[in-house]
């Protein structure tokens, strides 16, 4: 133990006991001033250790031991002036849960059962309330029960907690014979009675954790004591494990043979590193956390001693290394609890234990599980290994326990030449090709570190971490759930809402290079900047120990080259310039590749996060796609297919709106329109757009609102008289109402209209009974417009000091990228900021000031981060070309970006 010499009674008067003996309640005060001392003398210790360097289980022996001594010291002096009350029925206090095991991280919960004979309560009824009280007093957060032999094995009988916590019980204070009851009598019912019930139960919980917390060791902020991988991963391992075998502590586990010594060395370990973590978290939150928040993990990675390199940051290089240990973890509790469902299972279901069935030479399928028949299998024949992946998957099985102990201690025998071999690379090439059932066996050749040994440069990026908002997953963990993407496209799971990509998925010539482009299309990450680069260059080396062939080869290294490339056009570049579409047609080359990016890109975005993909990216894509197409195709034929889709849209509207309208009325809107517009918005959207147009009548402003519960957005539509500032004016009215733009599309008509569609997110506005606060947002639109009010004045008049903490998130350098190569007709702006309300109105409103048309916007929002790119012209209708205006346009808004709004 690493005691901390520190006593309550230093911190109390020299006759405090004769005085507290004669009258307790007049020396309590005294009492809980001395506790105090004590309690900051002690935490001031505790950092003092931990911060020169002490380990977890240091840290936490020390607090549970000072912890230990001022209950023992409480017990004695409250309990002094007691001896007359009713009979003293014996009592004794006894630690339980974290606090019985020993655990007590700085800022942990102290879990006390006031354990009494049942003869007369009244002792420890007074005893108890003069304890807690004062523990409560000292803000300690404390848990507590007051039982007798009864209530203990009544409670475990009803709550699977209070038995869990009471297998950790620990003898702090009074009597010890009861003590010895408690050992003789309760604990051994409670790791003996109904244990296939607490083992189901326990197996319950870790379902249910999962479900609250993630089911991943490889969420963006992990919880580190119920996160997978984490504390309570090991300790419900170890609780089930004691139950079943009836083992008091978890070192009795090794007594019985169950645990090897490496085994439990390798538990203390792992309680060791998260412990470490967890002191430093409550030291720095000031308050019992066990979430490593993004700032914290900054925080964390620097106390540890990681440093920032070229490749990675400090913090990624600590979350990298967490992830990695978190994974072995959870690696070795589920051996654990397996072990011990195997062992119950065995004792009754006998017959299907011993039915088996031989699928390979030295495999065999017993009850779902894939089986060795011959130990030394992989030792004889390494390339077996990779076998085990194919028959687990082509079976639809599990690998055994002892099949994924097997390739653990055979991997380091996957060398150059094993990993070249025809057939483990034919074996791998089956896997791919067999399209079910793929991702779930690449995820478990990643979890046994077996796909680093056969690729790797795929182990650079095991548990890689991008310090972001974007990515929630490692980037090990994207790049396999995006292969899972491609085998939904193949079974058909997105036929009904993306036909055309599941058509595509079915047409690809070579599916297992698709799968290999998207399972290696981040592995530069592992090299640092540029990964797109990095990629493509490691791709002829394992192209060749593939055995892929030249032209193979070539495009598995363009498709890793160019898999931004584009989400990247389809999200920030007008769909509608020909020069755009014919440069890209030309990079793309053959219609094979396009039809492969567009299918990796699809597979990226979606295997990004929660709600990353969107119809709206999957329009943009779409029609990114068919219009490269057509043009590689058709050739010169393409302009005139668009323009033939221009000329049957046009006519669908009139169809639909010439019993409602003037047929001339509705001729001059869709003529004032370019083939942007008609071509992207469906007939049944013009057709609404045009009658918020000609309803508007004299009007200044004409606004249309739709709620999309199901997309988490509202739609505004509106339109009105085209000038000068129109954009920044409608963008600072909606900063004002606290209304956050995702997106924006702009279209001009030549008769001076202007029609704007937005997607915006408004906090408590999201419903038809906000229809008061849309006209008011109206009521302001239209003042702004008509001169009556100016938009500062209601941006300055809405702000309001923000009371609520918000944790800080990674946030990366604003950056604004002026380009005139992009586009024949416009100068592009790209900028890169923290998305915030007010943001676009502070970028349109410097657009306005520096004199710049807007004519194209494409708004993109990536959870926090904008990408907002705009096409502007001067005021003659031209690009930009002077140096000075470039530099000056760029300086201004990025000044802008810093300004606070």
């Amino acid at each position: 133990m690493n005691a901390i010499p520190l006593f309550l009674s230093a911190y109390l008067p020299a006759n405090f006991e004769r005085m507290a003996k004669a009258d307790y309640d007049s020396q309590r005060e005294l009492l809980l001033e001395g506790c105090r001392s004590l309690q900051a003398a002690g935490n001031e210790k505790l950092l003092e250790l931990h911060r020169s360097g002490g380990s977890g289980r240091q840290v936490v022996e020390a607090r549970t031991d000072l912890v230990d001594r001022m209950i023992q010291d409480l017990f004695r002096y409250c309990s002094l002036d007691l001896e007359d009350v009713g009979e003293n029925g014996p009592c004794c206090i006894v630690a339980i849960g974290g606090y019985g095991r020993g655990e007590l991280n700085p800022l942990s919960d102290i879990d006390l059962m006031f354990y009494f004979g049942g003869q007369d309560e009244t002792f420890t009824k007074v005893l108890s309330e003069r304890m807690l009280y004062l523990l409560w007093d000292l803000s300690l957060d404390v848990g507590y029960s007051v039982r007798t032999q009864k209530d203990c094995l009544e409670q475990m009988d009803r709550d699977v907690t209070v038995r869990t916590a009471m297998i950790d019980a620990r003898y702090l204070a009074g009597d010890t014979l009861l003590w010895e009851e408690f050992e003789n009598r309760v604990m051994p019912q409670i790791l003996g009675k109904n244990s296939r019930g607490f083992i189901q139960a326990k197996l319950d919980e870790q379902e249910t954790r999962r479900k609250k917390y993630g089911s991943s060791v490889y969420l963006l902020e992990p919880n580190i004591k119920e996160g997978e991988g984490g504390l309570r991963d090991i300790q419900t391992a170890l609780w089930m494990a004691q139950v079943k075998f009836k083992a008091r502590t978890p070192r009795d586990l090794v007594v019985k043979g169950i645990l090897t010594e490496k085994q439990y060395e390798e538990i203390e370990q792992a309680f060791d590193y998260l412990w470490h973590i967890r002191n430093e978290l409550h030291f720095l939150s000031g308050r019992k956390n066990e979430q490593l928040y993004f700032d914290i993990q900054e925080k964390i990675a620097d106390f540890l001693g990681f440093k920032s390199s070229g490749k990675a940051q400090a913090v990624e290089q600590f979350m990298q290394d967490y992830y990695a240990k978190a994974s072995r973890f959870e690696a070795g509790t589920a051996r654990l609890v397996e072990q011990v469902v195997r062992r119950e299972d065995f004792l009754t279901t006998t017959k299907a234990f011993l039915s088996r069935r031989r699928v390979a030479e030295g495999f065999a399928v017993q009850r779902g599980e894939l089986h060795l028949t011959e130990p030394e299998l992989f030792s004889q024949r390494p390339e077996a290994m990779m076998e085990a992946f194919e028959l687990a998957q082509r079976h639809d099985v599990h690998l055994s326990m002892e099949v994924k102990d097997a390739i653990r201690a055979s991997r380091p025998l996957v060398n150059d030449k094993v990993r070249r071999s025809r057939e483990m690379v034919d074996t791998f090439f089956n896997i791919l090709k067999y399209r079910k059932r793929m991702g779930e066996a690449l995820r478990q050749m990643n979890y046994l570190r077996f796909l680093g040994r056969f690729i790797p440069e795929f182990k650079r990026i095991f548990c890689l971490v991008q310090h972001d908002v974007y990515h929630t997953y490692t980037v090990d963990a994207h790049s396999i759930f995006a292969v899972e993407e491609l085998e939904k496209l193949w079974n058909g799971d997105y036929a009904k809402p993306y036909p055309l990509l599941t058509q595509l998925a079915q047409d690809v010539e070579k599916g297992e290079l698709l799968v290999l482009a998207v399972l290696f299309h981040d592995i530069g990450k592992g090299e640092g900047k540029n990964h797109s680069q990095r990629g493509m260059e490691m791709m002829p080396t394992i192209s060749r120990r593939l055995g892929l062939n030249k032209e193979d080869s070539e495009r598995l290294a363009f498709l890793v080259e160019h898999h931004l490339q584009m989400a990247h056009i389809a999200q920030r570049r007008d769909l509608h310039d020909p020069k755009l579409i014919d440069d890209f047609a030309q990079l793309m080359g053959m219609s094979e590749n396009l039809k492969m990016l567009y299918l990796l890109t699809f597979a990226d975005i979606r295997a990004v996060g929660p709600d990353v993909w969107t119809d709206w990216k999957a329009g943009l894509l779409e029609e990114l796609y068919i219009s490269t197409y057509e043009h590689m195709e058709k050739g010169g034929f393409a302009q005139e297919a668009r323009s033939e889709r221009v000329r049957n849209r046009k006519r669908k509207v009139l169809e639909m709106l010439r019993e409602e309208y003037p047929e001339k009325a509705i001729q001059r809107l869709l003529r004032g329109f370019g083939p942007r517009y008609l071509l992207v918005c469906p007939k049944a959207e013009i057709s609404r757009h045009l009658r918020l147009m000609l309803e508007r009548g004299e009007k200044p402003l004409a606004m249309e609102v739709e709620h999309n519960a199901e997309r988490g957005y509202t739609g505004l539509t509106m339109t009105t008289l085209d000038h000068p500032g129109l954009i920044s004016q409608i963008t600072g009215v909606l900063a004002a109402h606290g209304i956050n733009i995702l997106g924006a599309q702009i279209y001009t008509n030549t008769n001076g209209e202007i029609l704007d569609t937005l997607q915006v997110t408004a906090p408590g506005m999201e419903s038809a009974k906000a229809g008061k606060r849309w006209e008011k947002v109206e009521a302001d639109l239209e003042s702004v417009v008509e001169g009556r009010v100016r938009v500062a004045d209601l941006v300055r008049k809405r702000q309001q000091p923000d009371f609520m903490t918000k944790r800080p998130k990674p946030r990366r350098a604003n950056r604004v990228v002026v380009d005139n190569s992009i586009s024949r007709d416009y100068t592009v702006i790209d900028i890169f900021a923290h998305d915030r309300i007010g943001l676009l109105y502070q970028i349109t409103r410097t657009l306005t000031d520096l004199g710049l048309y807007i004519d194209i916007s494409k708004i993109s929002t990536k959870v926090d981060q904008a990408a907002d790119t705009f096409y502007v012209k001067d005021i003659f209708g031209t690009k930009i070309r002077d140096p000075q205006k470039l530099e000056e346009i760029e300086q201004s808004l990025l000044a802008s970006l810093d300004e606070e709004l």
